[in-house]
């Protein structure tokens, strides 16, 4: 734990290096030159209604989104109305997210508490919301399903570990029932600890979407460390950015991508070097310019990657 604790701290102290910074200044970096998709969180946008959904999509220079399956479930974004808005206009579904009931991120403590599937008290509720999500993941044809595990603890022989993997594998079994495969989010624990859990795993077809942001805000590790340890489960990446704590214990602060302390030269040499095809999908949960900062995002993405059309 010691030894752990002590390797995060450098990282993180490594991972404030911006591209000016670390002498490699920005779009000098081998450009990615296969054509990977890249997309928009439908969070990121706030739509009220499906029409709202595509305009904003189209706003940002874009043709593609990663949907939030939960209001689809719900009825607060009903789905033959988005699949007809879908439809009339191109926006394709890249992959979903799957969120988990009772979270409360107003602290790095609180999240730890109640993120993710590790609360007793909202176990039966998630895995419940799961099945309908899994559903109307099918109904979509939506072939990935991204979601945050919670807070793994680090400690091979914790018992509260080997619960959060049984959910874990209880979850993606739902999924992988209805053609869909499942990735965790990264962030909340180092990359060490995530790539020993999804070994025990094993063959459940469990994979990662990777936030290189998350690794900042949480306190767990550089993000580009963190993309090599994990590259062989990676199944899509989030576009984020955030600058980390002033003080152990608190939550790092999001901010637009290119503003923070991802190395995104870095970053993008390394999804080369590990020669990972996976989409790309631009998140913005904060701000008040969300379609602004997609597409300043999305201007920045494009100087590194030949995206597909």
């Amino acid at each position: 734990m010691r030894e752990e604790a002590e390797v995060v701290a450098r990282e993180a102290g490594r991972s404030t290096m911006r591209p000016a910074e670390s002498g490699a200044p920005v779009g000098q970096a081998e450009r990615v030159e296969a054509g990977l998709r890249l997309a928009v969180s439908s969070w990121s946008l706030l739509p009220r209604s499906p029409r709202e959904l595509v305009e904003r999509v189209r706003a940002a220079g874009l043709d593609a989104v990663q949907l939030a399956l939960d209001p689809v479930r719900t009825g607060a974004m009903p789905l033959e109305r988005l699949r007809a808005e879908l439809e009339a206009t191109g926006v394709r579904v890249l992959s979903g997210m799957m969120a988990t009931a009772g979270e409360d991120r107003s602290t790095l403590e609180s999240l730890r508490r109640t993120g993710g599937l590790v609360p007793d008290a909202t176990w039966e509720e998630n895995f419940a919301a799961a099945q309908e999500d899994a559903r109307v993941a099918e109904e979509l044809g939506i072939t990935l399903v991204t979601f945050h595990a919670g807070f793994i603890p680090p400690e091979a022989g914790d018992p509260r570990r080997r619960v959060l993997a049984e959910r874990v594998r209880r979850i993606a079994r739902v999924f992988v029932d209805r053609g869909t495969r499942v990735a965790l989010e990264t962030g909340q624990e180092t990359a060490a600890t995530l790539a020993e859990v999804l070994a025990e795993l094993g063959d459940t077809g469990v994979g990662v979407n990777f936030d290189p942001a998350n690794m900042i805000l949480y306190g767990t590790g550089d993000p580009v460390r963190a993309l090599r340890r994990l590259a062989p489960w990676v199944r899509q990446v989030h576009i984020k950015d955030a600058v980390a704590a002033e003080h152990p214990g608190e939550l790092g602060r999001e901010v637009p991508v290119g503003e923070g302390d991802v190395n995104w030269t870095a970053f993008f040499a390394a999804l080369r070097a590990a020669e990972l095809r996976v989409d790309l999908v631009i998140e913005r949960e904060a701000g008040e310019q969300r379609v602004a900062d997609v597409r300043r995002a999305r201007e920045l993405v494009e100087r590194y990657v030949v995206v597909e059309r």
